[in-house]
């Protein structure tokens, strides 16, 4: 199976932040397979016997990457099929349309879900969350001033726990890629 990780808080080859060759070798000496790093914000897709032995090899790269370079964000787990299943439900269908600066996807632990009613729109209504999957908020942000609003930001403080957030369009390019 494959599964995908998204870091918080991570732009590779950064000051503390691994470079890519680094963040790949730590999933791949975890025991992933068919490693690959998307973009340069700490994605990474992998191959996995199943969910389990997908969780232990996230695991056992965090504590790899927090030994080579001090890398201590938290990761988001989730399976291709998974995203495969959000892309295809086409969430943004009947989702905000105005104004909006960009479509997002922020991953939050499941038990975040059920705190947050929706539809929910920050003070300064730049970030609307519109709908929730499982572990997962989707939203817009808008832009009024010199920077969009940030639902990863205004959700960790609204929920107070770690979440990442991830623009859509890299959400449907990861689940359409292939071993």
């Amino acid at each position: 199976m494959r599964f995908a990780a998204f870091f918080r808080n991570v732009n590779l080859g950064r000051p503390g932040k691994p470079t890519r060759e680094q963040f790949v070798q730590a999933f791949e000496a975890a025991g992933g397979a068919g490693v690959r790093s998307f973009l340069t914000h700490g994605n990474a897709v992998f191959s996995a016997s199943g969910k389990r032995a997908a969780q232990a090899v996230l695991r056992d790269a965090c504590q790899r990457l927090e030994d080579v370079c001090g890398l201590a964000e938290p990761a988001f787990l989730r399976s291709l099929d998974s995203l495969a299943k959000l892309v295809a439900s086409d969430p943004f269908a009947d989702g905000p349309d105005d104004d909006i600066y960009e479509r997002c996807v922020t991953f939050v632990p499941p038990k975040a879900v059920p705190l947050l009613e929706l539809p929910a729109i920050n003070a300064r209504r730049d970030v609307e969350i519109f709908a929730a999957g499982e572990a997962e908020f989707l939203s817009v942000s808008r832009k009024f001033t010199a920077s969009p609003g940030s639902p990863n930001a205004w959700l960790e403080r609204t929920l107070g726990m770690d979440a990442t957030t991830r623009a859509w369009n890299t959400v449907v390019r990861i689940s359409r890629l292939e071993d």
